[in-house]
């Protein structure tokens, strides 16, 4: 059971936008883009003296649309949430990307951080590995120029840039208590059901009771010395099968006390949360490794909200126009030729530290 899990496989495109960047899922600090009229040709947004074009678009896009289908197949276009298709809300996402980035750039110059001249050969030498990449259904298709490659490698070197910039002195002591991570094992009994598109009901009390009764047979079970905690996770548990580690704040509270609070070797009683019934085993009280690798994600998360509040601060007093009409005429390419992805891969080969 992990309260972290996310209802759209796009949250892990997220980081291959900003890599470093913690914003992508924020709420709070985005980029709202007002409608108007006056735009140049393929101009799709403008956020002061920022313009973002088509071609910028069609590049995030595309890379985006092609490395679910190198996944998950053409299929995973069938899918929606709450009645938004998964293409609707790439596309929301990806302009949510570019806007931040664009926005990020602003900062830097307010900032006074710029790309240096080794820097700014790393990009030329991305773009045009990249650009080298396209066949020429692709550059036609998405209309683009090593130069736009260029311009996005070089506004997206700029924005982790000044994200670092900001955050260099934010280097918090995290003890090995706050940032303790646990390993247990879990057996859940399920108090909802789901269908085909993820939507979740319910149960009725009556079955809600059958899962509470069966809960507490498989406590007894657990209980008995002569069974096998990891042989009933694997013959009962409607969750995940196996050990799992987490640390405080990634679980729902009710589950995070429950199991912080067992001894090694352990099992709670019954504990409810949003997804049924658990009986927890715990199978050890402090990860070293998991605990260490806590340590570094608690600190980044703090960079994070040091650089949002900055960021929010900033973006309040932009002002950002969007070109609906254009935006609205915006939609996946089709073509066997049109395969592009790794736009976000050649920017790590040349930037990642």
């Amino acid at each position: 059971m992990r309260a972290v899990k996310k209802k759209w496989i796009l949250i892990f495109l997220c980081g291959l936008a900003l890599l470093a960047l913690s914003g992508c899922e924020k709420k709070e600090g985005e980029v709202k883009l007002v409608l108007t009229t006056g735009f140049k040709k393929d101009e799709i947004f403008r956020i002061e003296t920022m313009s973002c074009t088509l071609p910028e678009v069609m590049v995030y896009l595309t890379n985006t649309q092609d490395q679910y289908e190198s996944v998950y197949g053409a299929e995973i276009w069938k899918t929606n949430l709450n009645g938004v298709t998964l293409e609707e809300s790439i596309k929301e996402t990806v302009l949510a990307q570019l806007a931040q980035i664009k926005t990020m750039n602003l900062l830097a110059q307010q900032q006074g951080v710029s790309l240096d001249e080794a820097e700014l050969a790393r990009v030329r030498e991305a773009a045009k590995t990249y650009f080298s990449s396209l066949n020429e259904t692709e550059q036609e298709a998405m209309q683009v120029t090593e130069e736009v490659i260029g311009q996005l490698y070089s506004e997206l070197a700029l924005a982790n840039k000044v994200y670092e910039y900001i955050i260099k002195d934010i280097n918090p002591e995290i003890s090995d208590d706050e940032a303790r991570s646990i390993t247990i094992q879990d057996i859940l009994i399920k108090t909802y059901s789901q269908d085909g598109t993820g939507k979740r009901t319910r149960y009725e009390e009556s079955a809600r009771e059958d899962a509470y009764e069966r809960a507490s047979e498989i406590l007894l079970l657990a209980r008995d010395e002569d069974n096998d905690f990891e042989s009933l996770v694997v013959q009962y548990s409607e969750g995940e099968k196996g050990t799992y580690s987490f640390g405080k704040g990634e679980v729902e509270e009710d589950f995070e006390n429950a199991a912080f609070n067992l001894e090694t070797g352990e099992i709670s009683g019954i504990v409810e949360t949003e997804e049924g019934f658990h009986v927890i085993k715990c199978i050890s009280t402090f990860n070293r490794e998991e605990t260490d690798a806590n340590k570094i994600k608690i600190v980044e998360k703090r960079r994070g909200e040091v650089f949002g509040q900055e960021y929010d601060a900033f973006v309040d007093s932009l002002t950002r126009t969007l070109n609906e009409e254009l935006w609205e005429s915006v939609a996946f390419l089709k073509g066997d030729e049109i395969v592009t992805k790794d736009f976000f891969e050649v920017y790590r080969q040349y930037f990642a530290e």
